[in-house]
């Protein structure tokens, strides 16, 4: 059992990487921030903070439930206020500023190292050179394919006792909430 998605946080983490790039973004770039993010947390920390799913995709791996939230006409109550619909060219713009309080500073810290790191590159190279480049990346062929936690900490160079104990930790952690979430 994986950890719930949180909607609030994952529009958290998107409207952190939008103002950093002056409130608007190709979504596709987007995306692959996020995806950079969430791996880079699961490797050092040993948890991606947008309890996202990971998936390959004929551009490089996604953050398939936030892809949702910006392409799907589904209901998307905490996205919509702050992040519009994915405009002409296919960006996506702050429509106000989000609130952080479901951040941590480490987390946002870290996003942005990722952009510093990545910002600057326009997608399509982001795609070509980095994204298309990582080890748990695989061609879907014009499809999808679920990107595993382990395959991810395994590209990471993490042992497979240490995999193990966080896949664990992960799924004792998704549990919780499920009991949490009956109770009361």
């Amino acid at each position: 059992m994986a950890v719930r998605f949180n909607e609030g946080k994952a529009t958290q983490a998107a409207a952190f990487f939008l103002k950093l790039r002056g409130g608007q973004m190709h979504y596709i770039k987007l995306i692959k921030l996020l995806y950079l993010a969430d791996r880079e947390a699961l490797i050092r920390w040993g948890l991606p903070f947008t309890t996202d799913r990971h998936v390959s995709m004929d551009n490089g791996p996604v953050t398939s439930r936030i892809l949702s939230l910006i392409t799907e006409d589904c209901p998307k109550p905490v996205w919509s206020k702050y992040i519009s619909a994915p405009l002409g060219e296919y960006e996506v713009r702050l429509l106000e500023q989000a609130p952080t309080d479901l951040l941590s500073r480490a987390e946002e810290n870290l996003m942005s190292e990722i952009f510093e790191k990545y910002g600057h590159m326009n997608r399509w190279y982001l795609i070509d050179t980095v994204m298309h480049k990582l080890p748990e990346w695989r061609n879907p062929c014009g499809s999808s394919i679920p990107i595993t936690i382990r395959e991810i900490l395994e590209a990471g160079g993490e042992e497979d006792h240490d995999i193990r104990a966080i896949i664990k930790e992960i799924h004792g952690m998704g549990q919780a909430e499920e009991i949490l979430s009956n109770v009361g």
